[in-house]
């Protein structure tokens, strides 16, 4: 080879080693450093969605999802498509009454005079009203008592809500800092869908909400969501159970026709896996409570069917229930609970308007 093409090849094999070595050093280290970056980044996010994931699974039970007499809302608070579907499913379950987006007064009215479409009405009448009380059902309830925390956003609510049942009981402040706390960091980012998922459960299990305090959001307190007086239910020992199955209560009772018996709300609570003569893991003696409890303090009325031999028993609102909340309220809470809203069950909707007005004549009086 002559002199002159060596020495080209010598000059081109140096150019190539000096651009090309530092590339071959710096190229994997920097794409090295780049991958763990976006590992940190994103190992976040990943917990949270993963345990969404795995929420829309686990947050209801097997026998909730396969089927339910009772239309089997979801209660937890759902981020994945399959939780969105399975919502929409809900809320259809929901409105199936056919009566449901009819006007009030025109659901009895026949477009004829004929007596024959008079009984008719009045029979689809009664018709959606057993249908609104399949509606309004525990089967929202039931899946927070039936539910194995497979999710681990799910373990942090439970642990988040025995936290905030020990600070209330012993009447301690509710700092947003100390739930902080109670959350291991990588759980950090999924705080504000902890909260949310406490909040719901809250509500469900013991009929409180969680609520801020002040503007700042960092200090809460629980108020019930029936309105009932923090003097009253949610005072003394056992304040929470207290308030969740008084909840319970006065909504079956509203439902059944201002009137409840005895064998139906121990069929309700059964449902929720309380029954009665077992101590419960939450509400601990049930029957004590809506008997002996709830009867003193005047919210609940129990007494005997009257002319029934056997001897059977019912329960009524009591006096403090009528003053401290109203039939309107606990639909609006009922409805709420169901991912529902109040004029989907017109029976009970011009029942607590008439409530409404009862009420306002009596004020004025």
């Amino acid at each position: 080879m002559p002199r002159g093409q060596k020495s080209k090849l010598h000059a081109r094999e140096k150019r190539r080693e000096t651009h090309g070595q530092p590339q071959d050093l710096t190229g994997p280290q920097v794409t090295a450093e780049k991958e763990e970056e976006s590992r940190s980044s994103s190992s976040s996010s990943a917990v949270c969605r993963g345990a969404r994931r795995r929420s829309s699974d686990s947050s209801v039970p097997q026998e909730s999802r396969r089927a339910s007499p009772t239309g089997s809302p979801d209660a937890g608070v759902s981020c994945s498509k399959s939780d969105m579907a399975a919502k929409g499913q809900d809320e259809k379950s929901l409105g199936t009454s056919p009566d449901a987006s009819v006007p009030p007064e025109t659901q009895g009215a026949s477009p004829t005079g004929s007596p024959d479409a008079d009984v008719s009405g009045s029979k689809s009448d009664v018709a959606a009203k057993g249908q609104e009380e399949e509606s309004i059902s525990p089967s929202v309830r039931t899946a927070f008592f039936t539910t194995t925390d497979r999710d681990p956003l799910n373990r942090k609510v439970s642990k988040m809500v025995q936290f905030l049942q020990e600070k209330f009981e012993k009447k301690e402040s509710i700092l947003k800092a100390d739930m902080l706390r109670r959350v291991r960091r990588q759980y950090k980012p999924c705080f504000p869908e902890i909260l949310k998922r406490t909040s719901e459960r809250l509500a469900v299990l013991f009929g409180v909400e969680l609520k801020e305090m002040d503007s700042s959001g960092e200090s809460y307190t629980l108020v019930s969501k029936l309105g009932l007086s923090s003097e009253g239910s949610l005072s003394g020992d056992n304040a929470l159970p207290k308030s969740g199955l008084l909840m319970s209560l006065l909504s079956l009772i509203f439902v059944k026709g201002n009137r409840a018996t005895e064998q139906e709300v121990w069929e309700f609570l059964g449902e929720l896996r309380i029954y009665d003569g077992i101590l419960h893991s939450i509400y601990g003696d049930a029957r004590k409570i809506i008997t002996e409890d709830l009867v003193q303090d005047k919210y609940v009325v129990y007494r005997q069917v009257r002319n029934s031999d056997p001897p059977r028993y019912e329960f009524l609102w009591g006096p403090r229930a009528h003053a401290e909340t109203t039939k309107m309220r606990v639909l609006h809470v009922l409805a709420e609970m169901n991912k529902s809203s109040p004029g989907l069950y017109p029976h009970l909707y011009d029942d607590a308007l008439i409530d409404e007005v009862e009420r306002a004549l009596r004020l004025r009086a």
